[in-house]
């Protein structure tokens, strides 16, 4: 059966007069746009602490951060935390064995499964990029109240619930949007790149 997300539910109404016709899209308002700018810029300054001198990708840093978290996860589980695309995840994982930066165990009770956690060199690395990534997260806030940077975080979770919740179809109401049984990337965690090894 093919999944419907929220935005194919929607009904489609023609605008009865040139006058109802929407307005040019304001990409620099748009939140989609503006929260993509943001990602891409910030992930691309933290990449010039790894990208030359460890040979890593974007998405293989964020590929290790999440097993430096949470090891013995899956795949499909990193994708998940991620919200990257499973293929991606894929060849990030791939490169990460090739180096021997993670390292894929069997589950016993089923052996078409793997769960991967990182090896005393994927941890190398990690421990090198933490304290560049944190420094940088720190020069972006200064200045910035801690209680604006708190309400940040907040919102910033709120909206990551609620768009879930839209990609699953559910409505989005205050009362599923902390209900929902949904996992927001760990990348949005201020805490997780200070978790130490598990």
């Amino acid at each position: 059966m093919t999944r419907r997300f929220w935005l194919q539910s929607q009904p489609i109404v023609k605008p009865a007069t040139s006058a109802d016709l929407p307005r040019t899209l304001d990409l620099e308002r748009f939140l989609p746009y503006r929260l993509s700018v943001l990602a891409n810029t910030m992930s691309t300054a933290i990449a010039g602490a790894y990208a030359e001198r460890f040979q890593l990708s974007i998405p293989e840093w964020r590929v290790l951060a999440v097993l430096a978290r949470n090891p013995d996860l899956s795949a499909a589980q990193v994708a998940q935390r991620t919200a990257m695309d499973k293929v991606a995840v894929s060849r990030a994982v791939a490169s990460l064995s090739r180096t021997q930066r993670i390292e894929r165990s069997v589950e016993e009770s089923d052996r078409r499964r793997s769960r991967l956690r990182l090896t005393a060199g994927g941890h190398a690395v990690y421990d090198e990029v933490v304290p560049w990534a944190l420094a940088y997260e720190e020069a972006v806030l200064r200045g910035i109240p801690p209680q604006v940077h708190a309400a940040l975080h907040d919102l910033l979770n709120d909206l990551t619930l609620r768009a879930l919740a839209l990609a699953n179809t559910l409505p989005v109401t205050d009362q599923n949007v902390v209900a929902a049984d949904v996992v927001p990337p760990a990348s949005l965690d201020h805490n997780a790149l200070r978790t130490s090894r598990g």
